[in-house]
C-alpha cells in the first residue's frame, strides 16, 4: 500500500471519518494503550510508594518528579519533534517508558525497596513523556486531511478521557491482585503502543536542517506571542484551569459540604470525565463548523458557572450534574484550543508550539491544585471553589476584550466571520 502524501490527504472526500485513515487508526489505538499504561502506573506507583513510606508528601513528590522534566526540557522537546521523524521520537520515548516500568518494579518490589530509585524511575518516565507529548500532538495533522482534523482531535480527547476513567480502576484492581507485577502490564501496553506507531506509514515530511541556535529553540514561544489567536486560546485555557480547580478539593467538600465519605469522592471525580467523554464523542460525529470563537468563550463561561454552582450546593445530585456540565464545557474548550493551535501553526513549528502548550496546560493543573489549597485554607473549601468560578468568569470577560481575533473566530482555521 502506497503511504498517503499531503496532496492525497488534502484531496480526500470530506465525508470520510478519521478511522477511515489507517495511519490515524493505528495512532489512536497506540494512544489508548499509552494512556492506559500511564494511568495504571500512576495508581500503582501511588499505592506502593505510600505503602512503603507512609508519607503523603512522598505522593506529592512523585507527581512533581514526573512533571518537572517537561518544564526543564521545554526548549528541547519541541525542537526534537520538529527536527526528527515524529514517529521515531514517539517510539524511542515509549521504549524509555518501558525501561522506567522495569526500574519501578525493581525499586518497589519486596522488602528491599528503594524510594530513591523509584523517584529516579519516575523522572525517567517524565523525560519520556516530555518528549513524547509534543511529538504526538504534532503528528496528528500529518495523519488525516485538514477537513477531518477537528474530528480527529475530538476522538483523541475521547481516548484520553475514556482511558482516564478505565485506567485508574483497572490499575487499582491489578495492584490488588498481582501487586507490583502491575508494572509489567504497563510495560506491555507501552510496548504495544510502540509497535502500533512503528506500523504507521506516511510520506516523510521535509525536516529543517538549519543549525540549532537560541533563536530556533525559542521559536515556539515567539510564534505563540506573535499569534493573538494561538496566544489567546492557550492562555484562556491556562487561567480557566488555574482558577477552576474544584476537583482538587473533593475530599474536603465531600466531608464538610456533603457529609459523605470517600465513596462519594470517587463518584464525583468521575463526573467531569463522563461529561468530557460524551461531548468528545459527539464532536467526533458533529464537529463545530461556525462561530467557534463565541462558542469557546461561552463554554469557558459555562465552566465558571458550573464551578460556582458546585461550590454553593449541598445537594449531591446538583453537584454531580454541575461537574458533568463542567467536563462537557471543558472538552469543547480543549477541542477548539487544540484544533485552532494546530491548524494555525505551520507543520515545521508544531512540535515547539505543542511543547509550550503542553507545559502551560500541565502547569495550570499543578498550580490550580495549589491555588485551590491556599484559598481553601484561607476561606474554606466551598468559598474557595466559588471564588475560582468567579475568577474564571472575570478571565472570560478580560480575554474577550484583549483577544478580539479569538472572540470573532468563525471557523476552526481561525477565520473571522464575514
Amino acid at each position: 500500500m502506497t503511504p498517503p502524501t499531503a496532496d492525497t490527504l488534502a484531496a480526500a472526500p470530506p465525508e470520510r471519518g478519521p478511522f477511515r485513515y489507517l495511519p490515524f487508526t493505528l495512532f489512536w489505538f497506540a494512544r489508548v494503550c499509552s494512556i492506559l499504561a500511564l494511568q495504571i502506573q500512576i495508581v500503582a506507583t501511588g499505592w506502593r510508594v505510600y505503602d512503603v513510606s507512609g508519607s503523603a508528601m512522598a505522593l506529592g513528590l512523585v507527581g512533581l518528579a514526573e512533571f518537572l522534566p517537561a518544564i526543564a526540557l521545554i526548549l528541547v522537546t519541541g525542537h526534537v519533534a520538529d527536527r526528527f521523524d515524529r514517529r521515531r521520537v514517539i517510539v524511542a520515548c515509549q521504549v524509555l517508558e518501558v525501561a522506567a516500568m522495569g526500574l519501578l518494579a525493581l525499586s518497589l518490589t519486596g522488602d528491599s525497596h528503594s524510594l530513591a530509585l523509584a523517584f529516579f524511575a519516575v523522572v525517567v518516565l517524565g523525560v519520556g513523556r516530555a518528549f513524547e507529548s509534543p511529538a504526538a500532538s504534532a503528528l496528528v495533522p500529518n495523519l488525516v486531511p485538514t477537513n477531518v482534523f477537528p474530528r480527529a482531535v475530538a476522538l483523541n480527547s475521547s481516548a484520553w478521557q475514556g482511558a482516564s476513567i478505565v485506567g485508574p480502576a483497572l490499575g487499582g484492581l491489578l495492584y490488588g491482585f498481582i501487586g507490583t507485577w502491575v508494572f509489567a502490564v504497563s510495560a506491555g501496553l507501552f510496548l504495544a503502543a510502540a509497535c502500533l506507531i512503528l506500523c504507521i506509514r506516511i510520506t516523510p515530511r521535509p525536516v529543517d536542517r538549519r543549525p540549532i541556535t537560541l533563536e530556533t529553540l525559542l521559536a515556539g514561544i515567539r510564534f505563540i506571542r506573535a499569534k493573538p489567536i494561538v496566544l489567546g486560546a492557550i492562555s484562556l485555557d491556562l487561567f480557566a484551569v488555574l482558577l477552576g480547580g474544584a476537583t482538587a478539593l473533593l475530599p474536603v467538600l465531600a466531608k464538610e459540604q456533603f457529609l459523605a465519605g470517600p465513596e462519594l469522592v470517587g463518584v464525583l471525580r468521575a463526573g467531569p470525565a463522563v461529561g468530557a467523554l460524551a461531548t468528545g464523542l459527539a464532536l467526533s460525529v458533529w464537529p463545530l463548523r461556525r462561530n467557534v470563537g463565541p462558542i469557546l468563550f461561552a463554554c469557558v463561561a459555562l465552566f465558571g458557572i458550573g464551578t460556582i454552582i458546585f461550590g454553593l450546593t449541598t445537594s449531591v445530585l446538583v453537584a454531580l450534574v454541575s461537574l458533568v456540565v463542567m467536563g462537557a464545557a471543558d472538552m469543547v474548550s480543549v477541542y477548539v484550543r487544540m484544533t485552532l493551535v494546530q491548524l494555525e501553526t505551520p507543520d515545521e513549528m508544531r512540535g515547539r508550539v505543542s511543547a509550550v502548550n503542553g507545559v502551560f496546560i500541565g502547569a495550570s493543573n499543578q498550580l490550580g491544585e495549589f491555588e485551590s489549597g491556599v484559598t481553601a485554607a484561607l476561606f474554606g473549601a466551598g468559598p474557595a471553589v466559588v471564588l475560582g468560578g468567579v475568577g474564571t468568569l472575570v478571565v472570560v470577560g478580560l480575554w474577550a476584550w484583549w483577544f478580539p481575533d479569538l472572540r470573532k473566530a468563525d471557523t476552526l482555521e481561525g477565520k473571522a466571520a464575514g
